[in-house]
């Protein structure tokens, strides 16, 4: 349990989303550092969605359970940590005056947010009621903190992103600068907003699964004797990369607790091999896994089959079309650690959660690998390739009760992705040729023509005609 001391703490973050990745990463950190003294700041915690409420917050005092498992040198790891850095969770359709007095104070530092891979986009919309985007959010708070301060220097935040997408602390500025201008904001603030602030770019590495299952929430809670809603589960490795000048990295003082943060006036290369060897090889084969009847990483990493195929993926293409130069040997070190946590049996991390706005992490996280990949080498990636085509099959889906669903062998799984409206569009084609060639030339969803790479529509082609014809199960494991 924590000290009751840190409940006294001054509130020093507002953070955007209440999801397991930021309960499980930067609130751990934060957690940690005031537990040694060194942060001594606590969380306000924005829930953005209507989904769902904050009764399991309230209930528990904004408490929960951190269960992380893993190894580290080949040693168990096995720790339990009762999280206490938040301190407030309001809702932004309930709270916004309550959340709007929090940019007032004088303790707030920074603001955190994840609001996923498509949260940071510009919709334009006014500021003066509760805006529907989270930078049109970002952008009201910090409005009212600027009249709060009446723009004095040193009153401006340390903004730290953790959304997937490359340069989010610049692509956030950039939007919520051009939001400012659309709501005819005063040119002293917006001079205030770009010079005063810092946003970061930052780059976020744990695998949070979520909730244990059923039986071994069970387990724990009999052990321990009470009952956690809020309980998360997570491996032992963790990073945090911020890009940020000295200033940044003297506020963020919990990265003195932990090696897992860094603060760093460059984190491309930190970016560049967790993006292509983590989360690349995780999209590329989640389709192929899921329709090949595995539910989670750790079930297909024991199939030797698919562990040789996303072995292969990762050593012999995705390490080869890294456009960061980057040594060898340390792409290949971080590799095996990468492939390694994917075999840790004490996560289960399901692949539907991986294949959750899988369309936009595909353009994100693959297609720049693919385009470098024929750059290098002029050759058609095949392991991807099949990746593609496996995507293209997940991506077979119909609109039932306003729900994308797709099916396999019978089975039903649920499509979470905004562009899947195009999909089920393009599967409406006369045959399999028309759907692949549609898919990979349509340029809104991947800003270029994947038919103008030779061979790889005949490669994308082949590998989904396998698979319609054969069923993935029998195909992927071949």
């Amino acid at each position: 349990m924590p000290d009751t001391a840190i409940f006294d703490l001054p509130e020093k973050v507002l953070q955007f989303g209440t999801g397991v990745l930021l309960r499980g990463l930067p609130d751990y950190y934060i957690d940690k550092a005031n537990r040694r003294g060194v942060f001594n700041g606590r969380i306000v915690v924005v829930k953005s969605t209507d989904k769902g409420g904050t009764t399991d917050f309230d209930k528990q005092d904004n408490l929960y359970t951190i269960h992380s498992k893993g190894f580290e040198n080949s040693q168990e790891i096995n720790e339990d940590v009762i999280c206490s850095s938040i301190s407030r969770v309001l809702s932004a359709g309930n709270d916004w005056a309550e959340i709007l007095e929090v940019a007032k104070s004088p303790d707030l530092q920074i603001i955190l947010s994840n609001t996923t891979e498509v949260g940071i986009q510009l919709v334009e919309e006014s500021i003066q009621n509760v805006p529907l985007s989270y930078p049109g959010k970002l952008l009201a708070v910090l409005y009212e903190r600027y009249k709060a301060f009446n723009g004095a220097a040193g009153s401006g935040l340390i903004i730290v992103p953790t959304e997937l997408i490359v340069d989010n602390g610049t692509k956030l500025k950039t939007i919520t600068i051009e939001l400012a201008k659309y709501n005819k904001l005063e040119p002293v603030f917006i001079n205030w907003l770009e010079n005063e602030n810092s946003f970061c770019n930052s780059l976020v590495d744990r695998i949070v699964p979520g909730k244990p299952e059923k039986d071994m929430a069970a387990e724990l809670e009999a052990k321990r004797g009470y009952i956690d809603n809020l309980h998360i589960m997570s491996e032992t490795y963790s990073l945090w990369a911020i890009e940020g000048d000295e200033k940044v990295a003297k506020v963020l003082s919990f990265r003195n607790v932990d090696k897992g943060v860094i603060v760093t006036p460059d984190i491309e290369l930190f970016r560049e091999l967790k993006l292509r060897l983590l989360n690349g090889s995780h999209t590329l084969s989640c389709a192929l896994a899921y329709l090949s009847g595995f539910e989670t990483v750790k079930e297909a990493m024991d199939d030797e089959k698919f562990s040789s195929f996303i072995t292969r993926l990762v050593y012999d293409e995705i390490i080869q079309s890294i456009e960061h130069k980057v040594n060898p040997y340390l792409a290949a070190e971080f590799a095996g650690k990468v492939l390694d946590r994917f075999r840790n049996p004490f996560i289960r991390h399901e692949w539907l959660s991986i294949s959750v706005q899988y369309s936009s992490k595909m353009k994100m996280r693959i297609i720049p690998l693919i385009l470098s990949h024929y750059q290098k080498n002029n050759m058609v990636p095949q392991y991807m390739a099949l990746g593609f085509a496996c995507f293209i099959r997940f991506m077979k889906v119909d609109k039932i009760n306003d729900i994308y669903t797709g099916s396999i062998n019978g089975m039903p799984y649920t499509v979470t992705d905004n562009q899947a409206l195009n999909f089920h569009k393009a599967w409406e084609a006369e045959n399999v040729n028309l759907v692949v060639k549609n898919i990979l030339s349509d340029k809104y969803l991947w800003d270029t023509d994947l038919t103008m790479l030779p061979g790889f529509e005949e490669a994308v082609l082949h590998n989904l005609n396998k698979i319609m014809a054969s069923g993935l199960i029998e195909f992927a494991t071949v």
